[in-house]
């Protein structure tokens, strides 16, 4: 992490522990928001005015905070708007590095090698940890964001005309319930699966695991209504807050990290789920599982032979309907 400015020790992946040995992720340092106008955002301060080609993204394909992002700039239309460039799968000693891995993309904005070179442009005495994803700001030379869920909702409405006017990702009839699903499967299983995989005590990994399943079970039984998405016809945020976690699943979670009561594959409804998100325009392109894999088994702390799984991949299927809502 940095400290003062400084890197002064290797990438560790448990950022912080609470009393019973339970991860603890790291807030995020840099809350600034893109407006249509420039005007302030709900935190920060403001002059980040909508711009074609002003901002840049900074994202980690085995990264699901990172992928919102990814998700959120596809499905608005501002793929030429925004431009990305994608960290190597391999956390380094010194964190996420650009380099010329195959699906990588090195970073032509600033000529970074590594990430957090980023963050001391932007703070030069910058205290914390280097995470992605970054939203970079080219007319100012700072960081706007690199707060994930901040970051999804200004792809949504932040930057006016240049995005799509026909996806709410948000729309205001929803936002209630919207909220309330992001409120209950953050901790219990996006976060979830971290709480497991970091966990330093039995207590902990055991407390983790259990919310895990518990939410696994409830949303496969939420899917039984009837709608494609969780809140019917709309994909909305809170389909691309799940997305992210069950695409990643099978390949990392049920094994390095423990989460292994049940396989994603053996809750039907959740499979068809992810197979019709994974079936909208442009979302299949911000999933590499091969990234992913080798970015969660390259982990030392979890996998110290470094030994990447063959399988399993993405899922092959057709989208499948979603079932008819009781009568």
């Amino acid at each position: 992490m940095l400290v003062d400015g400084k890197w002064t020790e290797d990438w560790q992946p448990v950022q912080a522990t609470d009393e019973k040995g339970g991860f603890v992720r790291q807030v995020s340092s840099f809350r600034n928001w893109v407006t249509p106008d420039g005007a302030a955002g709900p935190t920060g301060e403001g002059g980040f005015r909508a711009e074609a080609g002003r901002y840049h993204l900074y994202v980690a394909f085995i990264c699901p905070w990172a992928s919102r992002t990814l998700i959120g700039r596809v499905l608005k239309g501002l793929k030429e708007a925004v431009s990305v460039s994608v960290v190597e799968p391999a956390l380094t000693d010194q964190g996420w590095r650009f380099g010329d891995y195959p699906g990588s993309i090195p970073d032509t904005v600033n000529g970074a090698t590594w990430l957090h070179e980023l963050y001391t442009r932007a703070e030069p005495r910058f205290t914390g940890r280097a995470t992605v994803p970054v939203l970079w700001d080219r007319d100012r030379g700072t960081i706007v964001s690199n707060e994930s869920a901040d970051i999804l909702r200004m792809f949504n409405s932040g930057f006016g005309e240049l995005a799509r006017g026909d996806i709410d990702l948000y729309p205001a009839d929803l936002a209630p319930e919207i909220e309330a699903l992001n409120d209950r499967i953050y901790p219990a299983l996006n976060n979830g699966v971290y709480r497991a995989g970091f966990a330093t005590t039995q207590v902990a990994y055991d407390e983790a695991f259990w919310e895990v399943f518990a939410m696994l079970d409830w949303l496969e039984d939420e899917l039984a209504g009837g709608g494609p998405f969780l809140l019917g016809e709309r994909f909305t945020e809170a389909d691309i807050r799940l997305f992210v976690t069950l695409v990643r699943f099978d390949a990392a979670y049920h094994g390095l990290f423990k989460c292994n009561l049940r396989r994603l594959a053996d809750y039907p409804r959740l499979s068809a789920y992810l197979a019709r998100a994974l079936a909208l325009p442009g979302v299949r392109e911000t999933v590499n599982m091969d990234h992913i894999k080798r970015g969660y088994y390259g982990i030392g702390k979890l996998n110290p032979t470094g030994i990447v799984p063959v399988g399993p991949d993405l899922p092959d299927l057709d989208p499948v309907p979603a079932p008819a809502a009781p009568a």
